[in-house]
């Protein structure tokens, strides 16, 4: 499954993780930008690319900012960007 539309969830507050997804032709891209990349950025990407897996996403450029988020709290933000671009697309 394809990324459909640009959309977005999630915010730059402490604690949670703001992102970003657009269409793409070039399979999955992640860019990570976390204040902690250092520390657990290799499990922010297990974490995202397992939820992408899970959803049978295929194609997409997400664009991910951390703020200290937990798993469940990555897997919510990411399954929401998903879950409104092929709703649509959505700012909210």
């Amino acid at each position: 499954m394809k990324i459909l539309n640009p959309s977005r969830a999630g915010s730059l507050e402490s604690n949670d993780i703001f992102v970003m997804v657009h269409p793409s032709n070039e399979g999955i891209k992640i860019d990570l930008q976390s204040k902690v990349y250092h520390q657990y950025g290799k499990r922010i990407l297990e974490v995202i690319k397992a939820t992408i897996e899970e959803l049978n996403i295929t194609h997409g450029h997400f664009i991910v900012k951390d703020s200290g988020a937990l798993d469940y709290t990555i897997r919510a933000r990411v399954t929401t960007a998903i879950e409104r671009s092929i709703q649509g697309g959505s700012h909210e």
